[in-house]
Parts: C-alpha cells; sequence; structure tokens
C-alpha cells in the first residue's frame, strides 16, 4: 500500500468521532441527528464493499436495492474516473450560510446546481479536492451552529446554467425569434433590445421588468407569444411588473400574462414566505437585513413591527430570533392575507397579533423591547408611535430604515489621502476618532460597527437620533438617552441612494432624588 494518503484518504481519517459508511455508489438519502457532524463518503475505489465505523448517527442509503449489494457503479465515465460530484449537505434553513462561506473559500462547485434532496436537505456541490476537514467543523461549529453537516454524492448532478453553455436570455432570444419569424414577422434588432434580460424566478412564476416587450408589435402576437417566454425559461406562469403604487400600501402595479393566479412562495432562511406577487411586494434586496434580524439577540422579548408587509422581518424576529411576541402592524389588506398564512405555515401564529389598518392611530403604548420601521424611502412618519410603544421603565431598540443620498467626490479627505474611492469613504473608527480629536464629547458613546460607512449615513444617523431624543421626551415627559448601536447597509437603493438601518438604543434617564 503506498506511503501516501490521497486527499480523500486524509479527510476521512481527520473526522475524528464522526460516522462513515460506504455504500456502492448509487441514488440515496442522508440523514443525521441533529447537532451532530456526520460525515457520509461513498467511494467508487469500493464498489460492493460496505464499511461501517461507529460513532454518531449518520446513514447514507441506496434508494434501489440493498445498501451492501454488489454491483457495477453507474458513476464512472469511460477509463475508469469517478463522475459523481460530492456535495455538502445541511437543512434548508443554513442554506444561505453555507453557501456564503463556500463561495467566499472559493469551495463551491459552480459547475453544478445546488439541489434539495428526497429527505427536504440541500446539497451545495463542492470542489472535493480543495474541502477539508477544518472546513466541516467550521461549518458546523462558527458558521451555522447546531447545523447538520454532511457530506454527499450527487449521482445526476444537474448543469449550472454557466455550464450549460446558453445563457436562458440566449435560449429565450433563439426561441422567441424563431417563432416570430414562423408567424411571419421580421425578426429585427429593435425585437431584440426589447426582450427581458433580466427577471425574477419564483417557482414556477416568473416576474419580468416593465422594461420589456414594449413595442407594439409584440401586442399583435399575445397571448401565445407568453407561452413561448415561459417555455423558452422553463416556468409555467408570467407575469410582467409596473411601477409600485403611490398610495402608501406599496401595491405594485403587477400583470399576470399567463396563469391562473399570482399566488408564490419563497423560502428564504429556512422561513416560508407565500404571497400574491400582484399585489404584494417582496425585495430580494434585503436578504442580508432579515439574516441579520434572525440572530438578534432577541428571547423573552416584544417586538412591535410597525410595517410588516407580509412578515418580512415579523418572521425572522419569531422564528429565528427567539422574540416572544410580536404585535405586526400593517394596512394593505393582501398583505394581511399573505401574513397570516405565513405565520401559520411556519407555525408562530399564536406568538403574533396582527394590527390592521393605520398605525398612527394604535391605542397600545409601553410594551416594547424592540421596534422595527421597515419602510422606505423613509419610516420617519412611524417615528412618534415607534417612541410610544417603547416601555416606559427600560425604554429598548428602534431599527429605523431609511434611503440616504450620497455622493462621490463630496467626502472630506485627510491629509495625504490618495484619490481612490476606497479612501475617499473613511472606516468608522477613523470618524469616530477624528471627532473625537476636534473636541467632539464621547457622551454619546458611538459604536457603528460597519466597516464601510459613509461620513452621510453617519450625518442622517446623527440626525435622526437628535429627533429621536426630542420625540421621547415628548411622549414621555422625561429625559432618556440614546446610543448609536450600528448603521447597517441593506442594499443600493437607485444611483447614489443607499437603503440603511439604524440601529438606536432608547433609555429612560435614571430619575435624580
Amino acid at each position: 500500500m503506498a506511503a501516501t494518503a490521497s486527499p480523500r484518504q486524509r479527510l476521512r481519517q481527520s473526522l475524528t468521532g464522526a460516522s462513515i459508511r460506504l455504500v456502492p455508489a448509487r441514488q440515496f438519502d442522508v440523514t443525521s441527528s441533529p447537532g451532530t457532524m456526520a460525515c457520509v463518503l461513498l467511494s467508487t475505489a469500493t464498489r460492493g464493499v460496505r464499511r461501517e465505523v461507529s460513532g454518531h448517527s449518520a446513514v447514507g442509503e441506496s434508494r434501489r436495492g440493498d445498501p451492501g449489494e454488489c454491483g457495477t457503479s453507474n458513476v464512472e465515465r469511460e477509463g475508469g474516473d469517478p463522475a459523481a460530484v460530492v456535495a455538502v449537505v445541511t437543512e434548508p434553513r443554513f442554506t444561505q450560510r453555507y453557501r456564503d462561506y463556500l463561495e467566499k473559500q472559493k469551495l463551491l462547485d459552480r459547475r453544478y446546481r445546488v439541489e434539495k434532496m428526497p429527505d427536504g436537505a440541500v446539497a451545495l456541490p463542492v470542489l472535493r479536492e480543495a474541502l477539508g476537514e477544518l472546513h466541516l467543523r467550521e461549518l458546523r461549529d462558527r458558521v451555522a451552529p447546531g447545523s447538520t453537516c454532511t457530506l454527499a454524492r450527487l449521482l445526476d448532478p444537474v448543469p449550472s446554467k454557466k455550464a450549460l453553455g446558453r445563457s436562458p436570455a440566449q435560449r429565450l432570444c433563439l426561441e422567441v425569434s424563431r417563432w416570430v419569424e414562423g408567424r411571419g414577422v421580421t425578426w429585427s434588432a429593435e425585437l431584440e433590445a426589447d426582450l427581458p434580460r433580466s427577471w425574477q424566478r419564483h417557482g414556477n412564476l416568473l416576474l419580468l421588468s416593465e422594461d420589456c416587450f414594449q413595442d407594439k408589435q409584440w401586442k399583435n402576437l399575445e397571448p401565445e407569444l407568453w407561452e413561448i417566454v415561459a417555455s423558452a425559461l422553463g416556468v409555467e406562469r408570467l407575469a410582467k411588473r409596473g411601477r409600485v403604487s403611490p398610495d402608501g400600501t406599496r401595491t405594485p402595479a403587477v400583470t399576470l400574462l399567463l396563469g391562473d393566479n399570482g399566488w408564490v412562495e419563497h423560502v428564504d432562511n429556512g422561513i416560508r414566505y407565500r404571497f400574491d406577487v400582484t399585489q404584494c411586494m417582496f425585495s430580494f434586496g434585503n436578504i442580508t437585513e432579515k439574516l441579520r434580524v434572525a440572530s438578534l439577540p432577541c428571547a423573552g422579548q416584544v417586538l412591535v413591527d410597525l410595517y410588516a408587509g407580509i412578515g418580512y422581518f415579523t418572521l425572522p424576529f419569531l422564528v429565528h430570533a427567539g422574540a416572544s411576541f410580536v404585535h405586526a402592524c400593517e394596512w394593505n389588506p393582501h398583505a394581511v392575507v399573505a401574513l397570516r398564512s405565513n405565520l401559520e405555515i411556519n407555525g408562530v401564529a399564536d406568538r403574533c397579533q396582527i394590527h390592521f389598518g393605520d398605525n398612527r392611530k394604535l391605542k397600545l403604548s409601553n410594551i416594547a423591547d424592540r421596534v422595527n420601521l421597515g419602510l422606505i424611502p423613509s419610516s420617519e412618519e412611524g417615528w412618534p408611535i415607534a417612541c410610544q410603544m417603547l416601555r416606559k421603565d427600560a425604554g429598548g431598540i428602534l431599527h429605523i430604515h431609511q434611503n440616504v443620498e450620497s455622493f462621490p467626490g463630496r467626502y472630506l479627505q485627510p491629509p495625504g489621502s490618495s484619490e481612490t474611492e476606497k479612501e475617499r469613504w473613511p472606516y468608522p473608527q477613523q470618524i469616530i476618532t477624528n471627532q473625537w480629536e476636534n473636541g467632539v464629547t464621547r457622551d454619546s458613546r458611538r459604536k457603528v460597527l460597519s466597516a464601510t460607512i459613509k461620513p452621510e449615513w453617519h450625518r442622517w444617523a446623527e440626525s435622526a437620533e437628535t429627533r429621536i431624543v426630542t420625540l421621547l421626551q415628548q411622549v414621555h415627559g422625561k429625559r432618556w438617552e440614546t446610543q448609536i448601536l450600528h448603521i447597517q447597509p441593506v442594499k443600493s437603493y437607485a444611483p447614489h441612494v443607499d437603503h440603511i438601518v439604524l440601529d438606536l438604543e432608547c433609555r429612560p434617564c435614571p430619575l435624580i432624588v
């Protein structure tokens, strides 16, 4: 036997305490006990051999026949090289964290799609030669504590869109142009430029942007056109987005082009969101903030979500952050229907009360440990009621969303700095230090944690804090102290406009006797 072990052999040997089962390389399920790191390695080099090492619970079972049955592997290419793909498997709610880590470590195999296993777990294809035992322990212990980390072999991996060679937009152009010409219409550069280049996918429904299919010639090709588009993009339903209604309920102007209804289901961080795309907003760009909210220490706390929508933040607070109760306020009746459904399907309806109507007319007060103000471009109209909601005896934290304008070239630069964009944006530590050195007091004890804060964000946060202090005194009739805990960038909303969140701690001042 050779003295030097292969990378896979070293990985097996280093997984101390893990259960390893070798079975014939065929389709299988992988399960593991919660909180336990288990690793299942299937080897084509030991076809027909079953080896089991006692340890923590882990099972790799063939879906056809007995796991130990001898037979020829169906995953080898000519020449004997293994063709199967190794994947890291975990629960759906940890998928995004795993994916972010694997991408950062350059371990994600982008040639194949992330797949859902028969038992509901999610498999992320990885580069097996680069994956080590330390990566698996990092995933289990630091990236997603409590997650089940298993290795599995995908016998029929689905190629990624990039690997297929032709992009969906290219396939769409090819199929639509052929069909159009078959209808006797001349295909032109203008029609090609009017095809969509991006869209939102919600299961079997595709939501097109408003800036496509605007040419008058398309009208003569409806409704059959939409069946061709749907077939080319692999969906059953189509909808087209218009501008968001300025009616205060942020109702999207969405037209259903193909299909019976606009109800879809989307899963973020293990949370199910059901809603009607023709009646309710859903922003994929808010995923980072939903993940952050899910990690906040809210056990035993009561929250008020002033702009709940379909439950974008209400659900992470309840499902992952451990809030004991949430008061969810919403005045869009369609969003309320979706919110009520989402609370039920995620099993947290008993810990939430929906308040339908204008939140400025709420009679609640003195109940909240946290208040979420998730409305953009500004939630300022909700600041007075948010201050009213905070507990009089202990105060709480406000999570204030805002769109803030910032313009390149306006940033102050320290002496000797270069003209690069990176250096025009001083880090928060530099901003705070410079203020203290210039004589600004340290009474507010700032703890701005973002490493990419812009001066405009910081100036807006200070102005918001000043306004909140005044409102708190007016509402409660006594002095309060405030502290900027964090400024979190969410997404770029428009050129030079950033959607950010301010975490502002608000506490009543002790009475001086």
